[in-house]
């Protein structure tokens, strides 16, 4: 029995060192770059991760890739152009305000503003109306109350 949970113990010990990724920089500064920038990428194939959140065999190639782009001296703007040219503006977790963007960055405030003034058109439209009775319906309206008092 102490075998079984020795062979046990062994197959949660192999799993916690299944997925350690350790890259060696030169300086402190590409590694705080290598940091922001992977959690500044978008993994492509998961739902709103960044490539540094995930598993995906995907953000674990684009880890890489920013690892050795850093190592060959690339600055952080070539790397970002490099995955958005390849990529498009999608692999950027917060994609940059351009022309093609404006909507995305607009879209929930355009939203907002057509909502609120469509409430506002609404409510004009059904708002009281301040219309005075004639005498004639006034005096009708007096009989129908003092009839409705006497039953």
């Amino acid at each position: 029995m102490k075998i079984l949970y020795a062979l046990i113990l062994c197959l949660f010990v192999y799993q916690a060192q299944a997925e350690i990724e350790y890259r060696d920089f030169k300086q402190p500064e590409q590694e705080q770059a290598y940091q922001t920038l992977i959690s500044e990428l978008r993994c492509l194939v998961c739902q709103n991760q960044t490539i540094a959140d995930s598993n995906a065999d995907l953000a674990k190639d684009l880890r890489r890739q920013v690892y050795e782009m850093l190592q060959q001296g690339k600055s952080r703007q070539d790397i970002v152009d490099f995955m958005t040219d390849r990529y498009g503006d999608f692999v950027m977790y917060k994609p940059a305000l351009k022309l093609k963007t404006m909507l995305l960055w607009l879209g929930p405030v355009l939203f907002l503003v057509i909502g609120l003034a469509t409430v506002w058109v609404l409510r004009s439209k059904t708002g009281s109306s301040d219309e005075q009775l004639t005498k004639e319906q006034q005096a009708k309206l007096n009989s129908i109350l003092e009839k409705g008092d006497d039953a």
